[in-house]
């Protein structure tokens, strides 16, 4: 498969945007991080950070300096909360993703949102004890369930997804397709992610 960056977006696909639900928060995958990382929560300020490491994070162009003010508002002892960093041993933050919430159908969700991890850091297997973290922490603060939203040309952010027990969602005949594409792909570098 060929990959255009260093990790994705993967080439010869198509681009649809699509959600993924994990129905409870139980059993959450552990995973611990490598040496010479921590994870730690927002700080005033961090605000910084997020936008610097999705600014550094592949194929995401110009990101206005007031998209975490508009993703999470600015109640900092929320935001303290839910964002959370893996920071390297100078104690820069280098990945981020957030234990957010939503309503959604009616019912509200935990949300796995705004993952992103900086370009020089990505494949040193940062992303599962962040994603650990998350799911733990959105338990934590009385989440049953949790979503996520992602695209299609994703397949290593959806393999991740998998991992830790999300599973496709759809409710058209074109997002099913998407999956189905989707799990095409993500056989040809050995994964499932269970479209039925």
């Amino acid at each position: 498969m060929k990959i255009e960056s260093k990790h994705e977006p993967v080439s010869g696909h198509r681009d649809v945007p699509v959600r993924m639900v994990r129905e409870d928060l139980n059993a959450i995958p552990a995973f611990e991080l490598p040496d010479g990382y921590t994870i730690r929560w927002y700080e005033p300020g961090d605000d910084a950070h997020w936008l610097r490491i999705h600014r550094e994070c592949e194929s995401y162009g110009g990101l206005k300096p007031d998209l975490f003010q508009d993703q999470f508002g600015r109640d900092e002892s929320v935001l303290a909360q839910r964002v959370a960093f893996v920071c390297g041993a100078d104690s820069r933050p280098v990945s981020t993703n957030t234990a957010w919430m939503n309503d959604w159908n009616g019912k509200e969700w935990g949300r796995v949102h705004w993952v992103a991890t900086s370009r020089d850091e990505q494949g040193k297997r940062l992303s599962k004890p962040l994603m650990t973290a998350v799911c733990e922490r959105m338990r934590e603060l009385g989440h049953d369930c949790a979503y996520l939203t992602t695209n299609t040309l994703r397949i290593r952010a959806i393999s991740l997804y998998a991992a830790f027990g999300f599973e496709p969602y759809w409710e058209t005949d074109k997002e099913k397709a998407a999956w189905e594409d989707v799990e095409e792909k993500m056989r040809e570098i050995g994964i499932t992610v269970g479209v039925r």
